[in-house]
């Protein structure tokens, strides 16, 4: 996180929320790794994974997604105006 300016990786993993939202925390990781090119290193598929969470909680802190009731997450009008994501 940057001085809250989202990275390209955060603004990844919010257009992918905000496609596909309310998104469960599980299916982020999910998203990002069917979103990134095959790699022939076992770990990176892993790696990516593990970076949803924190890629979310950043988000959350920057005030871009916010949990629902029912656990997920889904963009905030902060969210969508940043990505120009249709509300």
């Amino acid at each position: 996180m940057s001085d809250g300016y989202p990275t390209a990786a955060q603004k990844k993993a919010l257009r992918l929320i905000c496609d596909h939202e309310p998104m469960p925390a599980h299916r982020l990781a999910d998203e990002l790794v069917a979103a990134r090119k095959p790699s022939t290193n076992p770990g990176y598929g892993p790696a990516i994974a593990r970076m949803a969470g924190t890629l979310a909680w950043r988000l959350q802190a920057q005030g871009f997604i916010a949990e629902t009731l029912a656990g997920d997450w889904a963009t905030t009008t902060e969210g969508r105006a940043l990505i120009a994501c249709p509300a």
